[in-house]
C-alpha cells in the first residue's frame, strides 16, 4: 500500500514532466525580462534589482514551503507553485512604457518575487519526490536518478533562455508572456487530473521553531551551496549577458543562445556526473556517500583554481573571447559536477520523513547565495566590469571550498 511518505512511478513521472515544462518557463522569463529592460536603457545595477525580489523570496519560500510540504504533502506545494508562474506571467504584460522607471521597477520586482516563490514551491516538491521513490537501501540508484532529474532541468532551463529570446524577437513582450501562461494553464489542468495523493507528508509534526534545528551535515553542506551558487550568479545574471551585448556587440539571438548553450551543457553534465565520477572509485572507496563526499572536495578547489585561471586572462585582456567563453565552458563542466554532488548529498543525509523539510532548508541557503550573487552581480560589474566579477566568483568558490572539507562521510544518527 502507498503511504503517505511514498509515491508511484507514474505520479512522479507526471510532476517531474510538469517541474521541466515550468523550468522551461522560468529561463525563458528571465531572459525575456533581462533583454527587453536592457533595450529600454535600464542600468546594470537596475537590471539586477529587477530579479532582487526574484532570489529574496525563494529563502522564505524554501523554509516556510518546506514545513508546508511536510504537514499537507508535495501536492498542493506543486499546484500553488504552478499557479502563481501563470499569475505571474500574465501580471507582466500590464507593464507599461508610460510608467515612470521607479514604478516600473518596483512592479517587476514584485512579480519576479511571485515567480521565485513559484519556482522554489516547484523544484522542491519535484526534488523531494525523488527520495520518495527510491528505497534507502538503493544508494547508488539515488544518486544517478538525482542527477538525473537535476541536470534535465538544467538543460530545459538552457532552451528556455533561447525560446525566450526567440518568443521576445518573433511575438513581442506581451505575446511571448501569455504563450508561456498559456502553456502551464494545460500542465496545471493535467496535474489537477491525475496527481493524486498527500505524498510526502511527514509522520510526526514539526513545530515551525524546530525548521533551523539540522544536523551538523546539512548545515555545513547548505553554507557550502550557498556560496557555490553566490559564485555563479556573481557573474551570471547580469555581468556575463550585459558584457556580451556591449562589448563583444552581440545582438540579442547570440547572447540568448551563448547562455542557453552554457545551461545546456551544464544540465547535461549534471545528469552523468555519477558516470563521470567513475565506477571504479566506488569500489575502492565503498559507498556512494563516501564517494560523494570525498568528490565534492576535490571538484570545489578544482572550481576555486579555475576561477583564479579566468580571472586573472581575462584581467590581462589574453586572447579576451576565446579565453573568457572557453574558461566559461569549463567552469560550467566543474560547476555542474559539484552541484549534481551536492543534490545528491542533501537526499543522503536525510531520512525519508524529513525530506521535504530538509530539502527545503537547504534550498533555502541556495536561495541566499543566488541572492548574494544577484545583489553582487549588477554592482560590481558596474564597479569593475567582468574581471571584478570573476574575482569576486573566485573568493566566494574558496569560501564554499572551506566550508566542504568538514562533510562528514557517514550519515548521522
Amino acid at each position: 500500500m502507498q503511504t503517505s511518505n511514498s509515491m508511484s512511478k507514474s505520479t512522479y513521472a507526471i510532476v517531474t514532466l510538469a517541474y521541466w515544462a515550468f523550468m522551461l518557463t522560468d529561463g525563458a522569463l528571465r531572459m525575456i525580462v533581462l533583454l527587453h529592460f536592457h533595450e529600454l536603457g535600464y542600468s546594470p545595477v537596475q537590471l539586477a534589482f529587477l530579479f532582487l525580489l526574484y532570489e529574496c523570496a525563494g529563502i522564505a519560500t524554501n523554509l516556510i514551503g518546506g514545513w508546508i510540504g511536510s504537514h499537507y504533502g508535495l501536492r498542493r506545494t506543486l499546484y500553488i507553485g504552478l499557479a502563481l508562474q501563470i499569475i505571474a506571467l500574465s501580471s507582466l504584460t500590464l507593464v507599461n512604457d508610460s510608467w515612470a522607471i521607479s514604478l516600473t521597477v518596483a512592479f517587476v520586482m514584485a512579480v519576479q518575487a511571485l515567480a521565485g516563490i513559484a519556482k522554489d514551491l516547484t523544484k522542491m516538491s519535484s526534488k523531494s519526490a525523488v527520495k520518495l521513490v527510491i528505497t534507502e537501501d538503493s544508494e547508488g540508484k539515488l544518486f544517478k536518478w538525482v542527477a538525473a532529474l537535476t541536470g534535465s532541468k538544467n538543460a530545459l532551463k538552457g532552451v528556455g533562455f533561447f525560446l525566450g529570446s526567440l518568443l521576445l524577437v518573433v511575438c513581442g513582450f506581451n505575446g511571448a508572456l501569455y504563450l508561456l501562461a498559456g502553456m502551464l494553464v494545460l500542465v496545471l489542468v493535467t496535474c489537477l487530473f491525475f496527481v493524486t495523493g498527500t505524498f510526502g507528508r511527514s509522520q510526526k509534526k514539526t513545530k515551525f521553531s524546530q525548521l533551523f534545528s539540522k544536523s551538523s551535515a546539512i548545515n555545513r553542506l547548505s553554507f557550502a551551496r550557498a556560496f557555490l551558487f553566490a559564485s555563479r550568479d556573481v557573474w551570471f545574471v547580469v555581468g556575463l549577458p550585459i558584457f556580451l551585448h556591449d562589448v563583444l556587440a552581440w545582438d540579442f539571438w547570440r547572447v540568448g543562445g551563448f547562455m542557453a548553450f552554457w545551461v545546456i551543457g551544464y544540465g547535461i553534465v549534471q545528469a552523468f556526473a555519477p558516470k563521470l565520477i567513475g565506477k571504479r572509485k566506488q569500489d575502492k572507496l565503498g559507498t556512494t556517500l563516501e564517494l560523494a563526499v570525498r568528490s565534492a572536495k576535490f571538484w570545489i578547489f578544482a572550481l576555486c583554481a579555475l576561477c583564479v585561471a579566468i580571472a586573472i586572462s581575462v584581467s590581462c585582456g589574453f586572447y579576451l573571447s576565446v579565453t573568457l567563453l572557453g574558461g566559461l565552458c569549463v567552469f560550467g563542466f566543474v560547476f555542474a559536477i559539484n552541484s549534481s554532488l551536492h543534490s545528491y548529498l542533501i537526499l543522503a543525509y536525510t531520512d525519508t520523513d524529513d525530506v521535504s523539510l530538509n530539502v527545503g532548508f537547504y534550498y533555502m541557503a541556495n536561495a541566499c547565495g543566488r541572492l548574494l550573487g544577484t545583489l553582487l552581480s549588477g554592482t560590481v560589474y558596474l564597479l569593475g566590469g567582468l574581471p571584478a566579477c570573476l574575482w569576486t566568483a573566485a573568493a566566494l568558490t574558496l569560501i564554499a571550498a572551506i566550508s566542504s572539507l568538514r562533510l562528514p562521510s557517514t550519515i548521522e544518527t
